[in-house]
């Protein structure tokens, strides 16, 4: 018998490591799109901010900044995600 707690790993489809395109949407201010950036690279210091890909909604109210970062891990992803969700800013994260 395992020495580990009842808890199985996680299962998941993906295999790392992988390039990862996380999109977090928010109000259309400024600094939103640097904030995204800030808490990507928190978790993935490889990533190149210049490859942040940002689009507007159609009344340009909103913004969508979609970040492709190299994850190695389903820990590192969960991580990111956990942080972006509960930033001020950020509405949704996809």
């Amino acid at each position: 018998m395992s020495e580990h707690s009842g808890a199985q790993p996680r299962q998941t489809l993906i295999e790392y490591p992988c390039d990862f395109p996380i999109k977090a949407m928010g109000a259309r201010v400024d600094g939103f799109a640097q904030a995204v950036i800030e808490v990507v690279l928190r978790h993935a210091p490889d990533f190149e901010p210049a490859g942040a890909e940002m689009r507007p909604s159609s009344k340009g109210n909103y913004l969508a900044v979609t970040c492709t970062f190299r994850a190695t891990s389903q820990q590192q992803v969960d991580a990111l995600y956990r942080e972006l969700t509960s930033h001020p800013l950020v509405k949704v994260v996809l």
